[in-house]
């Protein structure tokens, strides 16, 4: 610039305003600053580039689970603070690999937090070939080692849903956990069988029951325990959701909660306080663990050290209005 000023004989300040199209500049000026521009070849300096915001996808299976909603809502504020976005995608166990690999390269994804859900070994290969980062919540199957994993103290959870149980007097106590093949299931499992055994408590196998996290199958589990001979006095719900349906296996069969069942969740997920009456449950810190899992995926190129290999963030016993002691004696069903 200032070499064309100079030999058009106006200022760099002239040949700006040319450049910017200001209509300050007399024709002929404007004409001669043009023509040389031209010959000179001249090619406006571009400002600094701007990156791209990162995205960040979430794999999920389903939307509906308010586990999974509160999951979305804490990596959606953890990646606004990042300055970086969420893209949600609900993805079923059998589905078009091509079509949502195809979908999430195209769009130039930083990392992908896999939730309630699982990823093929060739699918893993092609977004570890495309420099994609993964992080997974909860992990369904034998976790992958080079994929950190971000989930909660489930063991101590549970060992302190059972304790609360025992302590009030309980002593047969059932337990409806999730699928087999999540780690968090075992793990909540083998909990509830420590703080039982920990209590002097016999572990009778007809009270511990696999579920899938939602209502339907606790309630027909419920139902089936509570319609024992020896029913339990005391049922700890793997989620909040199956808790739900203890409750609705409670009301049907005339049984009061907590005067003559007792009931503890799992999740504190906001609708528990407003139950009838209010669920007593073991609080997931939801909102850290969507933050960790996203701040895992976006430290992309930074191989996590050692101890963010596998997170757990603590878990909290709320308790409320479900739980209470034994009645007296259990009366048989006839």
């Amino acid at each position: 610039m200032s070499d064309i000023a100079k030999e058009a004989g106006v200022s760099v300040a002239t040949v700006s305003k040319v450049l910017n199209g200001s209509d300050r500049v007399s024709l002929e000026t404007r004409s001669r600053v043009q023509e040389l521009l031209s010959e000179r070849n001249y090619e406006r300096r571009q400002g600094p580039r701007t990156e791209p915001t990162p995205i960040v996808d979430l794999l999920l299976r389903e939307v509906s689970n308010p586990w999974a909603t509160e999951i979305i809502a804490g990596a959606a504020e953890a990646a606004r603070n990042a300055h970086a976005t969420v893209a949600v995608n609900v993805v079923p166990d059998k589905r078009d690999h091509g079509s949502w690999l195809e979908d999430i390269c195209a769009r130039g994804t930083r990392g992908v937090i896999v939730l309630l859900a699982r990823l093929s070994e060739k699918e893993k290969a092609v977004l570890h070939a495309r420099g994609v980062s993964l992080a997974v919540i909860d992990p369904r199957g034998e976790p992958d080692p080079s994929v950190p994993t971000v989930g909660a103290t489930n063991w101590a959870g549970a060992y302190a849903a059972t304790r609360h149980l025992a302590e009030l007097g309980h002593k047969r106590v059932g337990m409806i956990t999730g699928p087999r093949d999540m780690f968090c299931s075992r793990a909540r499992l083998d909990g509830y069988r420590s703080a039982m055994e920990a209590a002097g408590l016999p572990v009778d196998p007809e009270l511990m029951r696999w579920g899938d996290f939602h209502v339907e199958v606790a309630f027909k589990h419920a139902t089936s325990m509570l319609s024992m001979d020896r029913r339990p006095t005391a049922i700890f719900a793997g989620s909040d959701l199956q808790a739900m349906g203890v409750l609705e296996a409670a009301r049907l069969l005339n049984l009061a909660v907590p005067s003559q069942l007792s009931l503890v969740g799992f999740d504190d997920i906001p609708l528990s306080r407003w139950m009838s009456p209010p669920l007593t449950s073991v609080r997931q810190p939801l909102a850290e663990m969507a933050a960790t899992a996203v701040r895992l995926v976006l430290s992309h190129g930074e191989a996590p050290s050692s101890e963010d290999r596998s997170v757990e963030l603590a878990t909290t016993l709320v308790v409320r209005e479900s739980t209470a002691p034994p009645p007296r004696a259990t009366r048989k069903r006839s």
